[in-house]
């Protein structure tokens, strides 16, 4: 039986009995701080590191790659202190997480298929630097991480940790950009892409989840599904708001009086067909924050509209103006 106790960072915090099989693949983890319901936490099918984070990541020129990616093919586009790379989905859709250090920062860019979530936090936790790794486990859908030094599980939809001893922390979330290879090497002609150490290990460009964006429901989610709108619709997060793709896409740009959003055509899904470059154009989003100097990238997601309700149910979701 769960005990609940009141946690200062607004979870209530658990004490529950945690299967022997965890124990054992993670036992650094101090099972006993947790956050979550340990009831809501799946097997993904892969064991811990089943699925392998990138930790020495190889990168080729812009130019070297204008010959093996579409330019519509989609990519995690993260630019600091001057210094640009591009992540591309064909390569982290089999990995899910890559340890970096960009213009001095460690950094890891993750990506989530099955919730189409990419978002890239700074590895320094309480000013310790660490790496991450895939755990197998999945709540609500979405990938959660651990770190090497506790092996903390990481919620990678909010960076948060949800088991362990840094159970209540959060990981810095870092602005970056989900666009096309095309709209980055115009933007960085001299920039970095990330390619495979080794381009036989797994099917680099296929998609292993074809026809998902199509599905009538999500994979591995057990949570309620929303009622007011497709659960597999694209939405744009940014905090507690999101508003949906259908609206930007016909809108185009929508400005709040902090916030000016973006969409164009040109980007392909990386969830639809066999090959991600043959994937439908979802378009590319842009979220910027205005400030007295002009516009600056602010961090957002391009998820579904079931896992924006699982992990914001009180947030607010638009769908008209």
């Amino acid at each position: 039986m769960a005990i609940f106790l009141t946690s200062g960072w607004g979870f209530a915090a658990q004490a529950q009995d945690a299967p022997a099989s965890w124990k054992r693949e993670f036992p650094l983890n101090r099972f006993e701080k947790s956050a979550v319901d340990f009831n809501d936490i799946l097997s993904g099918g892969p064991p811990r590191d089943g699925i392998p984070a990138i930790d020495s990541p190889s990168f080729a020129s812009v130019a070297d790659q204008l010959e093996v990616l579409t330019p519509t093919e989609p990519v995690v586009s993260l630019t600091i202190n001057g210094e640009a790379k591009a992540y591309p989905l064909r390569v982290l859709t089999w990995h899910e997480i890559a340890n970096d250090t960009i213009g001095g920062v460690p950094v890891a860019v993750t990506y989530c298929p099955l919730c189409n979530t990419a978002i890239v936090f700074e590895r320094r936790v309480d000013g310790q630097e660490t790496t991450f790794g895939v755990s197998g486990k999945l709540r609500n859908s979405d990938m959660v991480m651990y770190d090497r030094l506790t092996e903390t599980w990481w919620q990678q939809f909010s960076g948060e940790a949800i088991v362990g001893a840094r159970t209540g922390e959060r990981l810095r979330i870092l602005p970056s950009r989900l666009e096309s290879f095309e709209r980055f090497a115009k933007r960085a002609p001299n920039g970095q892409v990330l390619v495979p150490n080794n381009p036989s290990l797994r099917p680099y460009g296929a998609n292993p989840y074809v026809g998902y964006d199509s599905a009538q429901r999500p994979f591995l989610f057990k949570g309620p599904l929303p009622t007011d709108i497709a659960p597999m619709t694209r939405v744009v997060r940014v905090e507690g708001t999101a508003w949906s793709l259908p609206l930007l896409q016909q809108m185009g740009r929508i400005e709040t009086s902090a916030l000016v959003l973006t969409w164009a055509p040109g980007q392909n899904s990386a969830l639809d067909s066999r090959a991600i470059a043959g994937g439908q154009d979802v378009g590319n989003v842009l979220v910027q924050r205005k400030t007295d100097a002009g516009l600056v990238d602010t961090a957002y997601e391009v998820t579904f509209a079931f896992v924006f309700k699982a992990f914001e149910p009180e947030g607010t979701l638009i769908q008209s103006l």
